[in-house]
């Protein structure tokens, strides 16, 4: 799960009123900014040498971070603002750092670097997002999404809760997050739009249903958490983590209607002629949609029946579904995720350099020192979720699970509570309008109209930040439910 700035258009006149050379400026500035922080930590780390560039574990811990520990960890903040500030890939700044860190600092080879290079991971990515880029162009997406809307029968107001449904299930088979509300928000916003439902609104249901499906044992993002939990020696249920994120994802979402309902925005007034959704005509699957149904419902049955790695799984339906539309091979290679690629692999690969140096250890040891384990974990999600509003979901979820081990190794803390905790602490404040979730429900919202949606996302969005922590902690770290 990526970010994006979104620049509305107001935000567009304000740059260009400031004159062209300013935000170019600025921008030079600022680049030479960090550009001058790493060298100086270069330098840094080349004046101190000797000791202190042995990672070799103490007899003792430290309970104070060293030198070797600090510059890997300026690194990695320096890489989450560049990356807030421009459209710039996380992951691949990630697998620069880590050759930077690994081979100059260090000491390592390219293979010791790569040593816990996420491979399964990154196969699950590309063959998940190589088989839905078919489904979507083929036009069984299309046939789902028609199918459920014909279901309202006119009720109009049942209409959030069918997009709910229908992005959780995309997500739980294994699409992205992103991907999910990108399929859905074109037709979800019109249709709001002509039944007078709040875009915000309408919006907030596909981004919550989207996360709601987003920790299945067939997803990415529900694979990457089990994977990192295991490597850091706290396994967690894939079935717990999936139920938990999906019930608090559906009570976020009525807590949504029952705002909307209190300040009397359920109904807007901005829409035009209610449409009547009935009328929407259904078409049958055929040929390849067909195909795709039926490969679908094979992947559920070999991975979660047969315990099949997913990866291979829709490598190997995305082939069947290659072989009989072998004209457009090329565009459906096209809608693999590549940037989630490197943003996973990048990151994974450099915060286990830092837990290599001990940085994960120290940092767990410290927030440790805050005392009652219920207030670090209660700390950690709402570190994790007031960042993950600006910075990558994913990004933050393989660098701030670790710290989670010491944590629960420590305290009688469930560890799938905890881990659910922070996984959706992560993702549910993706309805930020600078996330890529929240921009896709602005860029679809009508010209004269997105301006409202932006400000009207942005105010919900800071309710999530501040309500959705400490709901997932309450519910999830205390009761000792999972």
């Amino acid at each position: 799960m990526t970010k994006t700035e979104h620049r509305t258009a107001a935000a567009a006149a304000e740059t260009r009123d400031e004159g062209p050379g300013r935000p170019t400026r600025r921008r030079r500035i600022l680049l030479v900014a960090v550009a001058a922080g790493f060298a100086i930590l270069a330098l840094i780390a080349l004046m101190l040498g000797g000791d202190i560039f042995n990672p070799a574990p103490t007899s003792e811990p430290e309970h104070t971070m060293t030198a070797i520990q600090i510059i890997p960890l300026v690194i990695l903040v320096v890489m989450f603002v560049v990356a807030t500030k421009w459209p710039l890939n996380i992951g691949v700044m990630g697998l620069v750092a880590s050759f930077g860190v690994g081979y100059f600092m260090l000491g390592m080879t390219d293979k010791e670097i790569l040593k816990d290079f996420p491979a399964s991971i990154v196969l699950t990515i590309i063959g998940v997002t190589y088989f839905f880029s078919m489904a979507q162009r083929n036009g069984t997406i299309d046939i789902i999404v028609q199918s459920c809307v014909r279901m309202v029968r006119g009720k109009t107001m049942l209409l959030p809760w069918v997009f709910f449904l229908i992005a959780a299930a995309l997500t739980s088979l294994g699409t992205f997050s992103p991907a999910a509300v990108a399929l859905l928000a074109p037709a979800a916003i019109g249709f709001a739009y002509e039944s007078r439902i709040h875009p915000v609104l309408m919006g907030a249901f596909i981004i919550n249903g989207a996360h709601a499906g987003g920790f299945s044992p067939l997803s990415v993002a529900g694979v990457l958490v089990h994977d990192i939990a295991l490597k850091n020696g706290f396994p967690i249920s894939q079935g717990a983590l999936f139920t938990a994120s999906f019930a608090l994802n559906l009570i976020l979402s009525v807590l949504t209607i029952v705002l909307f309902a209190l300040i009397g925005r359920l109904r807007d007034g901005a829409g035009g002629q209610q449409a009547d959704v009935d009328t929407a005509r259904t078409s049958r699957p055929h040929g390849q949609q067909i195909l795709t149904l039926s490969l679908i419902a094979v992947m559920l049955v070999c991975t979660l029946g047969f315990h099949m790695p997913i990866g291979f799984v829709a490598l190997s339906a995305g082939l069947l579904l290659a072989l009989v539309n072998i004209k457009e091979h090329r565009t459906f290679i096209g809608g693999v995720s590549w940037s989630t690629v490197l943003l996973v692999a990048g990151m994974i690969t450099y915060v286990s350099l830092l837990q290599h140096v001990g940085v994960i250890d120290t940092l767990a040891e410290q927030a440790l020192a805050l005392g009652a384990p219920l207030l670090v974990a209660l700390v950690l999600c709402y570190v994790i979720g007031v960042g993950s509003a600006f910075a990558s979901s994913t990004a933050l979820l393989t660098a701030f699970i670790p710290l989670a081990g010491p944590l629960l190794a420590t305290s009688s803390l469930s560890a799938s509570g905890t881990v659910a905790a922070l996984a959706i602490a992560a993702t549910v404040v993706d309805v930020s309008p600078f996330s890529t979730d929240g921009a896709l429900v602005v860029a679809n919202a009508r010209e004269d109209d997105r301006q409202r949606v932006y400000k009207q996302l942005m105010a919900y969005a800071g309710g999530v930040v501040l309500v959705a922590p400490a709901l997932a902690w309450v519910l999830l770290v205390p009761t000792g439910i999972m």
